[in-house]
């Protein structure tokens, strides 16, 4: 198997697999290089003090997305707890209520976004990106994990 992606390798490098990498201005290995583009054309970190700052901006917002899973949850088990007092009558499917209902919605379509955006960072291959995304969930979780998880029980 070994011999089967080494041989695949030496044809894509043969066929300029990375030239079209190079051209792209793109690393195909994770790095600590200066350079990479962050979500915009405009957005390169090009010291170190500016990827410090968009590495603390991608730490910070990893923490605002479990922040977000946490509001989520909680108000899920609120919502829930509201249409089965306001519901005498046994039904299958909970009823629509547009507060309720367009909430969630915006709440997931925002969790999605940031997902999206964290994606593209890592896209990037920028070591430091990864780890301050990676470490933004860690802290958030542990910050807001609690209150999704209590609130599913």
């Amino acid at each position: 198997m070994f011999f089967i992606l080494l041989l695949l390798a030496q044809q894509s490098l043969a066929h300029g697999g990375t030239a079209a990498v190079a051209a792209s201005g793109m690393m195909g290995t994770f790095h600590f290089t200066l350079g990479d583009s962050l979500w915009f054309a405009g957005w390169i970190p090009q010291s170190k003090g500016a990827l410090t700052g968009a590495c603390i901006g991608l730490f910070l917002l990893a923490i605002v997305d479990r922040w977000l899973a946490s509001c989520r949850a909680m108000l899920q088990t609120q919502w829930t707890r509201r249409v089965r007092l306001a519901t005498k009558a046994r039904i299958d499917a909970p009823p629509f209520i547009p507060k309720h209902d367009l909430a969630r919605g915006a709440l997931h379509a925002l969790q999605a976004l940031l997902g999206f955006a964290f994606m593209l960072a890592v896209m990037t291959f920028q070591a430091a990106f990864i780890l301050s995304v990676v470490g933004g969930l860690g802290v958030g979780e542990m910050m807001f994990g609690r209150y999704a998880a209590a609130a599913l029980h």
